[in-house]
């Protein structure tokens, strides 16, 4: 039995000490790309095509299409194409009624799909689309009058074929949305510091952009259209395959996309469970062995933590010990990485609920690491595997 504890204390050493390299590793990611923040430049020559795939966004919609016509950007170099997905409402009429903009509108109405919705969308988009860079963004979003300069900036001076840019929660009416913006930040520091150690990480489709060109080298989404999620990620992986070393994050605050946090729990874990989906899919070796360690560095804490607790009454408090230590320097070092993140988004005062998040995470990624790739899920009144 001593030899038993021994192995298994051993094994939780080696867990923990990994983990806490993997934060190390990405802090020094994320300080890598600080200085990549630059002025927006008077002068932009790249034609865009802005793609917004909709379902059911009627209520959104309408702020996501001002904020994108109100860009501080050549009217002559972009387009905005929205692909409505077979929404059950006023989707397209309310794009239609902002063609005096120049907003175009195709609907995959007629069109029969099979598991991949958002990809048809895109890709439908794609080929219609009239600039050189496509830009990717969600029907529910908001963002600044310089976003789309400040995108170009960065692809004009670096000469990157993808562009990855951040995103963030607003507006959050409850605790359990703030909990959400914490750890969206969290998801966002993570994929930028990857970029930062020049490994292919994680991307968020609402605030994305790739050379239409480079779409088409790769072709396309050919290879992971089976997938109803990964129209980013693993279009990313696909690009960093092809094109390596010439994928970046934009770290600019003008840059930010804004979207909203899910209202409730039911919606909050379908979505993760949308996103879990695609990562036995990953291609990036780095991707699959950062998240597997994560994963089962977060299971050993459940055990350690489970069997503290069943054997307390024995007097037996030595997993509890290695629990409370192990978890204390989880929840110290996962702090120290997001207070920069959570600088940059002006929302340092989320810090707070650090500690709380770093618990809840013990739980909610094993189970979300199991859900997610093994159950369907419901996603804008589908039902998706």
């Amino acid at each position: 039995m001593e030899t038993l504890n021994l192995i298994f204390n051993l094994i939780s050493a080696i867990l923990c000490i990994g983990y806490v390299i993997l934060i190390l590793a990405w802090i020094w990611g994320w300080n890598k790309i600080q200085s990549d923040s630059q002025p927006v430049k008077a002068e932009v020559h790249t034609s865009v095509s802005i793609l917004i795939p909709a379902r059911n966004e009627e209520i959104l919609l309408p702020a996501t299409l001002k904020a994108i016509i109100a860009q501080n950007y050549p009217k002559h170099l972009y387009e905005v194409i929205v692909i409505d997905d077979h929404s059950m409402d006023n989707t397209a009429e309310i794009a239609r009624s902002f063609s005096q903009d120049g907003v175009k509108l195709i609907s995959l109405k007629n069109i029969k799909l099979g598991n991949s919705y958002k990809k048809m969308a895109i890709q439908r988009g794609i080929e219609a689309a009239q600039g050189h860079l496509i830009v990717c963004t969600d029907a529910d979003v908001e963002m600044g009058p310089n976003w789309l300069r400040t995108l170009v900036n960065f692809y004009e001076e670096k000469g990157w074929t993808m562009l990855s840019a951040p995103v963030a929660y607003f507006r959050e009416s409850s605790f359990f949305e703030r909990c959400q913006s914490l750890e969206f930040i969290l998801l966002n520091a993570i994929g930028a510091a990857n970029f930062g150690l020049n490994k292919v990480g994680s991307c968020n489709g609402a605030n994305l952009a790739y050379e239409k060109k480079a779409f088409l080298e790769v072709n396309g989404f050919e290879g992971i259209d089976h997938l109803a999620s990964g129209d980013d990620e693993l279009l990313l992986h696909k690009m960093a395959a092809h094109f390596h070393g010439r994928q970046g994050y934009v770290r600019d605050p003008e840059a930010i996309v804004y979207t909203y946090a899910k209202p409730n729990w039911k919606e909050f874990i379908q979505q993760r469970k949308r996103w879990a989906s695609k990562s036995t899919s990953y291609q990036a070796k780095w991707m699959k062995y950062s998240a597997f360690w994560i994963w089962v560095f977060n299971l050993n804490l459940a055990l350690l933590l489970v069997l503290g607790v069943g054997l307390l009454n024995s007097g037996n408090t030595a997993f509890l010990q290695i629990f409370c230590i192990q978890f204390a320097l989880k929840a110290f070092m996962e702090g120290f990485f997001i207070y920069s993140p959570l600088s940059f988004f002006k929302r340092t005062k989320l810090l707070l609920l650090e500690p709380l998040l770093s618990f809840c995470h013990i739980f909610y990624l094993v189970y979300i690491g199991l859900a997610g790739n093994n159950a369907a899920y419901h996603w804008k009144g589908r039902t998706v595997k």
